[in-house]
């Protein structure tokens, strides 16, 4: 199959990918599994790549250089652009901290590295990934990585073994079994890395190099299997979804579909062929590459740019618009320096392309040196902008931190433990610049303890971590003397997961992954009721504290954009209609427990953000009152410290009462 010519077939299958990819990526409903056309494109490329290396060493032509310089000349040209321009539009739209972010990004990808880099910084704090304009170049890196590697090691292969096909597959085999075991354990790992992916690629690579055979394959085999292989991809496309669990097993659907497309046509001509060899598709697939180059910062820089949302109408718009780029770019960037690269000497244009590298390479490292040159924005959006990082007390007070303590304590020096205890989640680190406030001024001491993910109701923790975690606030309560177990979290995360997919952490059955949300309510009331009766039982008040008003938007980034367009942020906010429906079952259950004991508390910082009838605010007196779309930030300490305040006078009449009994008994 190597030695065959142009495939218009290919270049119409490259069409379906790309296509599938951008459209789950602007949200168009349907292609909830369009991802996958990420592994439509590793098995081209490495079918593609395979074969122009074996056909080139059977002919005794192959060279190392020769064949840097084509990938050279195809690939970095229109990734050069692209990233130019993000930096030039990141100097207007971005932050300081997101523009030193994407500095970084400019960097690792000059490195060709950017997947390391976004692999890294999957964890729960970090910048929501469709806010970052070079996220879709992880791909880019996982095939670089493997066009410098892969043809050293097929060249030691064929080299030194006769069977060296089957030292391909073994090999490809080893990458999937080492993916489909790292989906559970390792899930960033296994979508980012090259040995994870490379089964993908290779596999492409073992079909190029499969011997012809004698025999000729009857056309309704090739008709049935490229018909197959068409399924499998709409399948995966329409049918998949972000909680799938992947790439691992569920990657081998496209996978397989798109080799046997691949084979059926190159076989026999197929319906399935002349429908992918069609003049649209072609030409889509023909620019598929800067499209795919496109189209996710177009996204992304449209919503940083609008504050207000996108609409139907201009993410079709911006779909056009990037097609329209795609184009450009393949008529006036890719094909040039593919042509006229011919006539350079192979070593001049892998200089060339090394010294553009080191330039993207120096000016990343320079943004992220001065932390994303904030002399840009103004002192306001300035201020804005730098509500988005946790304070160092939250910081310090939750246990899974670099710099964690077991306990946090505030307020005056006392010779006893505090008698308040606030347990919970990271939404109870988010209550600490209140707490602080609130102890120094009822001149009260306090203890927090939180983890970020971990519900604080201990039967519900499946993770160890977390029970650790629990058992030890737990027995810290008992130990000291705590009169007041405050309770507070991200509720509606363990009932319904966020509002972007993400339903890891959400309360399931045991071996269940399915989300039933009934099932979770059920399991918290009765869990929670079990866990209030155990601390009244041990003569402890409970403070059950609500959920902050989750914000539709990253409310520093939303808060310094509006500010850089000199618009007012008193009208932005998240509607509070929203806000009490998805939290309508925790205000149940709370005034339920309420009811059911007086010395059960409920505390509600709705009212203080929330007008009624209106919005949930994002700012107060100049100040963001969130660090991102649903933890309180440091500013928002002045607006939440009379919220507790209740607590902090129950505290005082309880510790009034303890001085009256201890005088009275002597």
């Amino acid at each position: 199959m190597a030695g065959l010519g142009y495939r218009r077939d290919i270049d119409g299958l490259r069409a379906l990918a790309v296509s599938g990819v951008v459209l789950f990526h602007f949200g168009i409903p349907g292609f909830t599994g369009g991802f996958v056309g990420v592994d439509v494109f590793f098995v081209i490329s490495g079918f593609l790549i395979t074969s122009i290396i074996w056909r080139q060493r059977e002919a005794g032509q192959f060279s190392f250089i020769d064949f840097w310089t084509r990938r050279a000349r195809r690939i970095l040209p229109a990734l050069f652009t692209v990233m130019a321009c993000c930096l030039a539009l990141g100097w207007w739209l971005l932050t300081p901290g997101e523009y030193a972010q994407l500095g970084r990004s400019v960097l690792y990808q000059a490195m060709f590295a950017s997947n390391i880099l976004f692999r890294g910084q999957d964890g729960y704090f970090e910048t929501a990934s469709d806010l970052k304009p070079l996220l879709h170049t992880w791909s880019l890196s996982v095939e670089e990585q493997f066009y410098i590697v892969f043809p050293l090691l097929l060249g030691l292969l064929i080299r030194f073994s006769r069977h060296w096909r089957w030292w391909l597959l073994a090999l490809t085999l080893l990458s999937l079994g080492l993916s489909i075991r790292a989906v559970d354990r390792q899930p960033a790992a296994a979508f980012f890395l090259l040995h994870l992916r490379a089964w993908e690629l290779l596999a492409g690579g073992l079909l190029a190099v499969l011997p012809a055979g004698r025999h000729v394959v009857a056309n309704w085999v090739c008709q049935a299997a490229s018909l197959g292989g068409l399924a499998m991809l709409a399948l995966a496309t329409f049918a998949y979804d972000q909680s799938t669990a992947f790439p691992g097993l569920a990657a081998l659907l496209p996978v397989l579909g798109t080799l046997a497309i691949i084979w059926a046509n190159g076989r026999q001509p197929t319906l399935v062929g002349r429908l992918l060899g069609s003049r649209v598709l072609v030409g889509i697939g023909l620019i598929s590459y800067s499209w795919y180059l496109w189209h996710w910062p177009v996204h992304v820089f449209a919503r940083y740019a609008a504050v207000d949302g996108l609409g139907a109408g201009q993410v079709f718009a911006l779909l056009v618009l990037s097609l329209l780029l795609a184009y450009v770019s393949w008529r006036w960037v890719e094909q040039p320096f593919r042509r006229s690269g011919s006539g350079h000497e192979p070593r001049k244009v892998l200089a060339y392309a090394l010294g553009a590298l080191l330039v993207l390479g120096f000016v990343g490292k320079g943004l992220v040196a001065a932390d994303g040159v904030p002399a840009r924005l103004s002192e306001q959006a300035l201020r804005y902008a730098g509500a988005a990082h946790w304070n160092d007390g939250q910081m310090q007070c939750m246990s899974d931190s670099k710099t964690s303590r077991p306990m946090c304590t505030f307020g005056p020096p006392t010779a006893n433990a505090p008698a308040i205890l606030v347990w919970g989640d990271s939404h109870a680190a988010g209550l600490e610049p209140a707490l602080r406030m609130a102890a120094q001024a009822h001149g009260q001491a306090a203890s927090l303890a939180s983890r970020s993910g971990c519900i604080p109701v201990p039967a519900l923790e499946a993770k160890s971590a977390c029970r650790h975690f629990n058992e030890r606030t737990l027995e810290h309560a008992r130990a000291t003397g705590v009169t007041d177990v405050v309770i507070a979290a991200r509720w509606s995360l363990y009932l319904y997961g966020d509002e972007r997919g993400d339903d890891t952490l959400v309360i399931r059955a045991p071996g269940s992954r399915a989300v039933d949300s009934a099932y979770a309510e059920k399991q918290l009331q009765s869990h929670l009721q079990a866990l209030v009766t155990q601390l009244r039982a041990e003569n402890r008040r409970v403070w059950l504290v609500k959920e902050a008003p989750l914000q539709k938007h990253q409310v520093p980034h939303q808060l310094s954009r509006l500010a850089m367009l000199g618009r007012a942020a008193d009208s932005q906010g998240r509607p509070l209609s929203d806000h009490l429906a998805r939290q309508a079952f925790i205000d149940r259950l709370f005034r339920h427990l309420a009811e059911a004991d007086p010395q059960v508390k409920v505390i509600d910082p709705t009212p203080a953000l929330c007008a009624e009838g209106g919005i949930c605010r994002m700012e107060a007196g100049g100040e963001s009152l969130y660090m991102d779309d649903n933890h309180y930030s440091d500013g928002s300490g002045p607006i939440l410290q009379p919220v507790l305040a209740p607590l902090f006078e129950q505290g005082a009449l309880s510790a009034a009462a303890q001085r009256i009994g201890a005088y009275s008994s002597q």
